[in-house]
């Protein structure tokens, strides 16, 4: 078992050397878009899945998640041998690539607490004018005991 240090200072390289790698050397226009987000290595070092997101052409364009993948499947090769050359290390790791969910998953979450505090506000203009049901001491008290 390797340390889990090297393990997250290898998966940082492998993202930087990718990133850099798609952006720079990478010809490929399916990947134009196409941003790395993170990297996992396992604990033995032999295999790195890296996660990326795709945006739109245009702000209210979806983005193209099955043209990038292709484009990645096809420059796995040469991204691998790119993070052969710039680790330095004795076994390069196979990489496979994931899109990555935590962005939708964000925006997911933001709808929820946006509907939330909707109900929030409606709950809190009901409660300006309310008062309290029943007594104004709800607790039973045995009348001898106030004697």
């Amino acid at each position: 078992m390797v340390d889990q240090a090297r393990a997250r200072r290898l998966a940082k390289r492998i993202s930087t050397i990718v990133a850099s790698a798609i952006e720079y050397e990478v010809k490929d226009p399916r990947l134009r878009f196409v941003t790395i987000t993170d990297t996992k290595v396992t604990g033995d070092l032999r295999e790195a899945t890296v996660y990326y997101t795709v945006r739109g052409e245009t702000i209210d364009a979806e983005p193209d998640y099955a043209e990038a993948s292709a484009g990645l499947e096809k420059a796995k090769g040469i991204l691998r041998s790119k993070v052969g050359a710039g680790t330095g290390i004795k076994f390069t790791p196979i990489l496979s690539f994931a899109p990555d969910t935590v962005p939708d998953a964000a925006r997911e979450m933001e709808v929820l607490l946006a509907r939330a505090r909707a109900v929030d506000e409606r709950v809190a203009q009901v409660a300006v004018n309310a008062t309290h049901a029943g007594d104004a001491d709800p607790y039973k008290v045995d009348e001898d005991e106030e004697d």
